[in-house]
């Protein structure tokens, strides 16, 4: 198939095995070009990086992983959503198919996902670009630490036993769901909302649509956050890498709050007029950014 056939299709699917979970991932083929992977964040799924990989895919060759318990890889059973078993199952694609050394696009959790790996093997990343990754804001974290060690195990046992009797939301149609994307992110256009949603939702045996994640994702593991470790982890991060975050978001500035000075190479950007989803509220100029730093 031609290169040019090639951009005229969409992703190839496919599964891998990690912790015996069946994990779903996209291609978007061009196996002789550099490796890229993109990781999507919390409640997501693979498919937000289409606008992305469409616009790379003739450059590098792109998988886009489906996180355990979101879009059509399998939901754990018995245990909390730790980083550190988001971690393994990247570690696991990464080495069954070959992939390093590689350039790692990444947004939210799963951007942390990926600073984390980074950090365990930064001989196995190129390039590192993270949208709004960091985790929780020092100022998050202070006020997180008010809570005692018991009392967050306890709102954890809590938190669960709440999803448990949480069955998932149902939409009689998927312009139901569709609006209640809008709705997220209003900086959403009609078109990217829709394509979204109707890669993000599974049909009901009723005809009703849910969204694919699984709602234990929403529980803030009992572990907490470590801070310590995870800025030492950023610290070990030997290649370039681009921080960036939307203005209009809840996350903090890394340059002004202190985060990005655990980084060796690192390069923050701001962008005006955008939230939490970068990718999609300034796409063309997220592309920019991407272009301009995966030149250098």
């Amino acid at each position: 198939m031609t290169d040019s056939a090639s951009s005229q299709i969409g992703p190839a699917s496919h599964n891998y095995f990690s912790q015996r979970l069946r994990l779903h991932y996209v291609d978007w083929g061009n196996e002789s070009k550099p490796p890229m992977l993109m990781i999507h964040g919390g409640r997501d799924h693979c498919r937000n990086w289409d606008w992305t990989a469409e616009a790379l895919r003739d450059r590098y060759h792109i998988i886009a992983p489906d996180l355990r318990g979101h879009g059509d890889s399998e939901w754990m059973i018995g245990s909390a959503y730790e980083i550190n078993d988001y971690v393994y199952d990247i570690a696991q694609l990464i080495h069954q198919k070959g992939l390093a050394p590689l350039t790692i696009v990444a947004h939210s959790m799963g951007g942390a996902i990926a600073l984390r790996y980074t950090g365990l093997y930064p001989e196995n990343v190129k390039k590192l670009v993270v949208i709004e990754g960091l985790g929780p804001s020092p100022k998050m974290l202070a006020d997180r630490e008010q809570v005692s060690d018991e009392q967050r195990i306890r709102n954890w046992i809590d938190e669960v036993r709440r999803l448990s009797s949480r069955q998932p939301r149902r939409y009689d149609s998927i312009e139901e769901a569709y609006k209640r994307m809008q709705g997220e992110n209003p900086h959403l256009s009609p078109e990217r909302a829709r394509h979204l949603t109707v890669h993000g939702v599974n049909q009901n045996e009723d005809g009703t649509y849910s969204w694919k994640f699984d709602n234990y994702v929403r529980a803030f593991p009992p572990g907490g956050f470590d801070q310590e470790l995870t800025t030492e982890l950023w610290s070990r991060i030997t290649c370039p890498t681009l921080l960036i975050r939307g203005t209009e978001s809840w996350a903090s500035d890394p340059v002004e709050d202190g985060r990005a000075r655990h980084f060796q190479n690192a390069k923050v950007v701001n962008v005006e007029g955008a939230g939490h989803w970068v990718q999609h509220d300034k796409l063309d100029e997220f592309l920019g950014l991407l272009d301009e730093f995966l030149a250098e």
